[in-house]
């Protein structure tokens, strides 16, 4: 066994038990507050008087917070270290969704922003920090929190329209029971903020990161990030309405996309784990490109039930290992905790910006074409491009 391989297969120090349950309960919380949404669209619209229009845009707003707020996090962090930067961040969540649930439209928005706030620190944070905390446990670490966040984004849009209706606690009764779960976290995460100073000054500071927007392999691992996020959002907004034009019930279309998001855990899991193991990622890559290509691919063909069925599970496999490869991708192909956290904010701000337009895009193809052919093409297009950036990223290279 190698040096490399002897203390990846350590067991996590005692001392970082706290650390790791603090970061898998923040994970918990970075997508519940988005995916609760998107089921109770209808009941929200109803009390709101939103217009179609207003409505998408509030979907989007999030996204547009990652977008605009991931290449600042990083800087906050500089000053006032990761721990106390995610601390607030959760603090801001808290917050947003309280405020949201409150009713009215400004309260609805501007909870919605703050929820947005929140959540960008937290998502951009935690690849340096998992860098900076368990330098030689990258892969399990980021198995880890990848996985708790997409199972709670699974659970998140599966449980919402059964709180309000079952619990009748009604949209905002729905809404606000996530702030319980962010509130765990807090608590959870206070023994970190003794940690914060003692982690806050590292070597490669932000002065050496304006590098990253000249550095070719920052530009493979962004690429990647954005046209994975790309289709992951497209997916989570269209694939109910294609499989319905395939002949799928609307009910049976929904379960479809909540079995997507499960089947995606494994993979989700598993390949932060076998990067880090591999010299280089460039086989991942192409392989989990292959896989959107197939399920896509199946999607476009259609028509028989078996085939459509089968192109979910290539595609949620896909899926999974992609978003966890590309935030594995951020730590390994950087040298220091603020490098990490850089690359992370330019990443996820470029990523979450293609995202925000991504659903819009494929809406305004399918108006236009009133068919699933050409916004399919482009999907599989986008994949192509996606799997070109993910071979060029995965190299054994630093940025």
């Amino acid at each position: 066994m190698t040096n490399r391989e002897d203390i990846a297969s350590r067991p996590l120090p005692t001392g970082n038990i706290l650390l790791v349950a603090g970061i898998i309960l923040v994970a918990f919380n970075l997508r519940p507050a988005l995916t609760s949404v998107g089921p109770l669209i209808g009941s929200i619209r109803t009390d709101t008087g939103l217009s179609g229009g207003m409505a998408g845009f509030l979907t989007t707003l999030p996204l547009i917070a990652f977008a605009v707020l991931s290449p600042l996090a990083p800087k906050i962090a500089e000053r006032y270290g990761n721990e106390r930067t995610i601390w607030a961040g959760l603090c801001a969540l808290i917050v947003g969704i309280v405020l949201r649930s409150l009713g009215g439209t400004a309260a609805l928005f501007a909870g919605t922003a703050l929820i947005g706030l929140g959540i960008a620190i937290c998502n951009v944070l935690l690849p340096g920090l998992v860098k900076q905390r368990f330098p030689d446990k990258v892969g399990l670490m980021t198995s880890v929190y990848t996985t708790a966040m997409g199972t709670f984004a699974a659970l998140a849009s599966g449980l919402s329209v059964p709180l309000a209706q079952a619990l009748h606690l009604g949209w905002q009764g729905a809404l606000a029971g996530w702030s319980l779960l962010a509130l765990i976290a807090l608590v959870v995460w206070l023994p970190q903020l003794r940690s914060s100073g003692r982690f806050a000054r590292d070597q490669g500071k932000t002065s050496a990161n304006g590098r990253l927007w000249r550095s070719p392999m920052a530009w493979q691992v962004t690429v990647f990030m954005g046209l994975q996020s790309f289709a992951f959002y497209c997916t989570i907004a269209w694939l109910p309405e294609i499989l319905h034009h395939h002949g799928m019930s609307v009910s049976t279309a929904g379960w479809m996309l909540s079995i997507l998001q499960f089947v995606s855990l494994p993979a989700t899991f598993l390949a932060p784990v076998l990067a880090s193991r591999l010299p280089n990622q460039s086989g991942m890559a192409l392989v989990i490109g292959l896989f959107f290509l197939a399920g896509f691919g199946g999607l476009l063909g259609g028509g028989n039930s078996l085939l459509l069925f089968g192109s979910l599970m290539l595609l949620g496999i896909g899926l999974g290992a992609s978003i966890s490869l590309a935030l594995t991708m951020i730590v390994l192909r950087t040298t220091n905790t603020h490098q990490a956290s850089a690359l992370s904010g330019m990443s996820q701000s470029f990523g979450y910006l293609l995202a925000a337009g991504g659903p819009i895009l494929i809406g305004i193809l399918y108006d236009w074409t009133r068919s699933w052919t050409l916004p399919l093409l482009t999907l599989l297009v986008v994949s192509l491009l996606m799997t070109i950036a993910g071979i060029g990223a995965g190299r054994s290279k630093y940025v």
